[in-house]
């Protein structure tokens, strides 16, 4: 059996240590459609150096996402096709505001694997920390698809009921042509982001956009219209990958208020609103 949970959980951890400058954070902000209009002052938190804060979703990226899901893939007890691999959703936990810049030790190490049936599903968490203490914890699940029927737990269902009554308030987000360029120099150079040969042989008619490219435009849309743009109040944001997004589409963010909590759901608007993001849950002060 290409995974064999009891060895991946009991696997040791892999630690690194990772490095970030400001330079990183605005490349970031960039890639995830920050900065438009260029010279807005609420923009320019995200792009101009004297006044820059972080997006606490850079986390899935600091460190050019080192040690990252292809390190967790070839952990001991893992030994999949990466053609069967599918990113199946990301949840981050915000410990303290991110800075600008900073050293940390990233720690990475299988949480879970789950049996699906058709398919296993690998809990890769990783934990970062600076020398003041923990900075924040990613999970990042992942869908091996046909490695599930070996009778193991199938783990916790992430399926939420739909949010209740109209959101409170809905945002379009257009998608540059060149987006996935631009955010893959963050450091997931995936060539199905960018090559259409490579797109072609995966199954898509050209190249998409990444998942946490979507996910970071997301986060930025809800901090923006309802936390007053004041990216320390987030405390935990996760989501399940529901569909494909193209360069060039529109994302579509509705968005409901709760006790310090927003529920959201995204759609591609060209598309008929098709899912793209689902049981997307903010958390925040």
């Amino acid at each position: 059996m290409p995974i064999d949970a009891a060895k991946a959980l009991a696997a040791e951890p892999r630690s690194g240590e990772i490095h970030w400058e400001r330079r990183d954070v605005q490349l970031y902000h960039l890639g995830i459609g920050a900065g438009r209009p260029a010279t807005d002052p609420d923009e320019l938190r995200y792009t101009l150096e004297s006044r820059l804060h972080v997006l606490p979703s850079f986390a899935t990226v600091a460190g050019a996402g080192s040690p990252g899901v292809i390190s967790g893939l070839s952990m001991p007890g893992v030994d999949v096709d990466l053609a069967k691999v599918l990113h199946g959703g990301q949840s981050l936990t915000v410990h303290r505001p991110l800075p600008v810049r900073g050293s940390a030790t990233a720690t990475g190490r299988i949480a879970a694997v789950y049996d699906k049936g058709k398919a296993a599903v690998l809990v890769m968490r990783t934990e970062v920390a600076d020398a003041d203490g923990p900075l924040w914890t990613n999970d990042a699940q992942i869908f091996v698809r046909g490695e599930g029927g070996w009778g193991g737990d199938r783990g916790p269902s992430t399926r939420l009921d739909p949010p209740a009554g109209e959101p409170d308030r809905t945002v379009e987000r257009p998608i540059r042509e060149d987006q996935a360029l631009l955010y893959r120099l963050s450091g997931d150079y995936n060539p199905l982001h960018a090559d259409p040969e490579f797109a072609k042989l995966a199954g898509f008619d050209r190249p998409i956009l990444h998942g946490l490219c979507t996910y970071g435009m997301t986060l930025k849309a809800v901090v923006d219209t309802l936390l007053g743009g004041d990216v320390s109040r987030v405390r935990s944001y996760g989501t399940r990958f529901a569909g494909v997004v193209y360069p060039g589409e529109t994302l579509r963010i509705r968005m409901w208020r709760g006790d310090a909590r927003v529920r959201v759901a995204v759609g591609a608007v060209e598309r008929d609103d098709a899912p793209v993001l689902a049981d997307t849950i903010v958390e925040h002060s």
